[in-house]
């Protein structure tokens, strides 16, 4: 591990791998700064853990942030406008003389997909590229926290739903991210690099029901539903964007293109991936409702 005296910047540091990455970074030792969107998001740290409220859109405060940090891990909300946002704090963080930026990006990430979620990543993956800054890409495959969007329907009826057949895909716990890119941000040796993050295995949505219900001891179910039925059921819960977006998402999916298994993560950090049993024993309070 390197010995460092300036703060890692950690972006997105309240959601899904930011605040693992944070709990991460805190275990190994490493010096963070956590950036967050409100000053009520400051209570969602672990105690003493410095944060900077900063805002994507506001390019002083994002300078702020960078101010005086070595190292960054880039993360931004989903959006329309992801894609600016992200290429815009890589020309801030290359200007503020950060000297390694992790960007979190996407599985299959390229510019000529039909999907518009990996066309975004792989354009930035370009931008930092061009900018000349020193860089890892974690790509990841679909988030097992994923399986949290369905915690409701899982609790009150013991099934849930998506536009998947039976196409095995290899998810990962975002846990396994983090601790990738904590190892990434503090070991020399990471620069130049694109990381592809999976699970230890590829499953079919039919297994992660299994494993929910072995974990809570009670029927769990998985119905496939085309991919209209799906749409329809999201419609009014999130913008058509996103919706269409994870449509994309999903045809990808099931084409099969999402279902190799890389084994990155047991070599940079040393253990095996989590796997769905576990990840279904952690996190079966939260399906319990």
């Amino acid at each position: 591990m390197t010995q460092q005296d300036k703060p890692i910047l950690v972006t997105g540091a309240t959601g899904n791998t930011g605040r693992a990455l944070v709990d991460a970074l805190a275990r190994r030792g490493a010096l963070v700064r956590a950036m967050v969107r409100a000053e009520a998001d400051r209570a969602k740290l672990p105690a003493g853990v410095p944060a900077v409220v900063a805002d994507f859109d506001d390019l002083a405060s994002i300078a702020a942030a960078l101010e005086g940090a070595e190292r960054a891990y880039l993360v931004t909300p989903s959006s329309e406008r992801a894609e600016e946002q992200q290429r815009r704090f890589a020309d801030l963080a290359a200007k503020a003389g950060v000297r390694h930026l992790v960007v979190l990006s996407q599985l299959a990430s390229d510019e000529n997909s039909p999907v518009r979620f990996l066309r975004y990543h792989a354009a930035v993956e370009q931008h930092v590229r061009d900018l000349g800054i020193p860089y890892t890409f974690l790509r990841p495959n679909l988030f097992f926290q994923g399986l949290l969007a369905f915690a409701g329907t899982i609790s009150s009826q013991g099934q849930f739903y998506a536009p998947i057949g039976d196409a095995t895909i290899s998810a990962i716990d975002v846990r396994d991210i983090a601790d990738v890119a904590a190892v990434t941000l503090t070991e020399a040796g990471h620069e130049g690099a694109t990381y592809t993050l999976t699970g230890p295995a590829s499953i079919t949505h039919t297994q992660m029901a299994a494993a929910l219900a072995a974990a809570l001891g009670r029927d769990v179910t998985f119905t496939d539903v085309p991919p209209e039925a799906f749409a329809d059921s999201l419609r009014g819960i999130l913008p058509p964007w996103q919706v269409e977006g994870l449509l994309e998402d999903y045809a990808h999916y099931r084409r099969g293109e999402a279902a190799s298994v890389s084994s990155a993560v047991a070599e940079i950090t040393g253990r095996p991936a989590r796997d769905i049993q576990q990840f279904a024993r952690d996190y079966a309070p939260a399906f319990k409702g």
